[in-house]
């Protein structure tokens, strides 16, 4: 058992509060699970999800410094549960922290708007890093292994990281960008077996959804099937965006493919949760549109 409690600054994010509220349920229900003390930036604002700086790179870097610099404030690591939120603000960090040895003037620009609206500069002192890593890295696999209650024997899982995650950084310490292991190792320790397939590091296709729906619904579809034929029980993602393109709007995606699917999304800490003992609840597993109770059967838990 650990004699001690990892602290983070947590960044919750626009859709974990909002159209994936149980993925917000869950992480909270896994970091008490673990002994994790998550202190929430209540002050935080959205990322942008990538599309600040489609009209300025000064406005995302500024709108995510002061996000930075909140977690910052509290002398602790950023932390998020969003692939898309790692990848904009875990870029943003980079590059102004980069900005501090070859364009210290810009950074400057950045923190007079900090300044003018009250707000505490960007410093570059602490980092930002996904759920999933800080798992693996500062919590330890081993760990986790000795909280498992509920070993997961017989689930077969399939990752689907997607590309915020793995690729929205030049800088990729925790993992390899094409061919990742992170989230195959968690599945292992929990006694799930991974299943591996083409699309687990590709796009699922939700940044099209607005524009490109069609399209968008057949790179999800295709996706889904291929774990199908891989012979997955479920999918597992990191990211909320992920989830709504293949868990919320999968009856869509079979209308515009033409074929049933009817595989369940689980959110990363929803799993991981199940195995230390959490209730299926507690985890907002009933929120799902597809139904997660032949992944609860398979594992002798009801929701």
């Amino acid at each position: 058992m650990l004699t001690y409690t990892l602290r983070y600054a947590y960044y919750p994010g626009c859709v974990a509060q909002g159209a994936c509220r149980e993925l917000h349920q869950s992480t909270v229900a896994l970091s008490k699970a673990l002994d994790i003390e998550l202190v929430e930036l209540k002050k935080a604002s959205c990322c942008g999800s990538g599309t600040f700086k489609e009209d300025s790179q000064l406005l995302e870097d500024t709108v995510n410094a002061r996000n930075i610099a909140l977690a910052e404030e509290l002398n602790l690591p950023l932390l998020t549960h969003c692939s898309t939120c790692q990848g904009v603000i875990g870029h943003v960090d980079e590059r102004l922290k980069e900005c501090q040895e070859t364009d210290p003037a810009y950074v400057e620009q950045v923190n007079g708007f900090l300044c003018k609206e009250g707000c505490s500069p960007y410093r570059g002192s602490t980092e930002v890093k996904h759920l999933l890593y800080a798992l693996i890295k500062d919590y330890g696999l081993e760990e986790i292994k000795k909280r498992v209650t509920h070993k997961l024997t017989g689930l077969k899982c399939a990752a689907f990281y997607g590309c915020y995650l793995l690729r929205a950084q030049k800088s990729m310490p925790y993992d390899d960008p094409f061919q990742p292991e992170g989230m195959e190792n968690v599945f292992r320790v929990l006694q799930a077996t991974p299943i591996y397939y083409k699309g687990r590091t590709q796009c699922c296709g939700w940044p099209l959804a607005s524009y490109a729906t069609e399209q968008s619904f057949k790179m999800a579809g295709m996706h889904i099937q291929e774990a199908i034929d891989a012979g997955a029980d479920c999918m597992v993602t990191p990211c909320p965006l992920c989830h709504l393109n293949l868990d919320s709007r999968q009856p869509e995606v079979e209308k515009v493919i033409g074929q049933k699917l009817g595989l369940p999304v689980l959110h990363l800490p929803q799993l991981i949760a199940l195995a230390v003992g959490v209730s299926p609840k507690e985890l907002g597993l009933q929120r799902h549109i597809v139904s997660t109770k032949p992944v609860l059967a398979k594992l002798g838990l009801t929701a």
